[in-house]
């Protein structure tokens, strides 16, 4: 029964709901890089150097035909497929680029939120001489 209630405990602690709530975005978010790689970047890249598709870049491995699409390439035998690869590194690599900028950007924020409290608690305080001439400064003005 321990166990249950320990790992009830660990359930509902706000670091985990944190985190499905980051894989669930997390997943979303790698879906719209992966549309904005395979279906804006790519075709551009592809018109840039002559109409070429990467997707369906590849090296037949079983002796099969050159020139099928990949997807029945593979139906037919091993393939290697490079031009695969290579929209997936693209796309991981404008996620990786996009999630640094994300990072970048809160420590930002987080450093210009903190600098007013950072300027306050280095300042200097008045040494007591100057406050007991002030006191008597002001005593005498009255």
């Amino acid at each position: 029964m321990s166990m249950l209630k320990d790992f009830r405990a660990f359930a509902i602690k706000g670091n985990v709901i944190d985190l499905a709530v980051g894989v669930i975005i997390g997943g979303a978010f790698g879906k719209i890089v992966g549309s904005l790689v395979e279906d804006i970047i790519m075709p551009l890249v592809g018109k840039i150097f002559g109409g070429l598709d990467f997707a369906n870049y590849y090296l037949p491995l079983n002796g099969q035909a050159y020139g099928l699409p990949l997807a029945e390439a593979k139906k037919a035998g091993a393939v290697f497929a490079y031009g695969n690869f290579l929209t997936i590194l693209i796309n991981f690599l404008i996620l990786a680029f996009i999630i640094f900028q994300m990072v970048r950007a809160i420590n930002k924020a987080r450093d210009l939120a903190s600098k007013p409290e950072e300027a306050a608690a280095a300042a200097p305080a008045a040494p007591p001489e100057d406050v007991l001439l002030r006191e008597i400064r002001d005593a005498l003005k009255k």
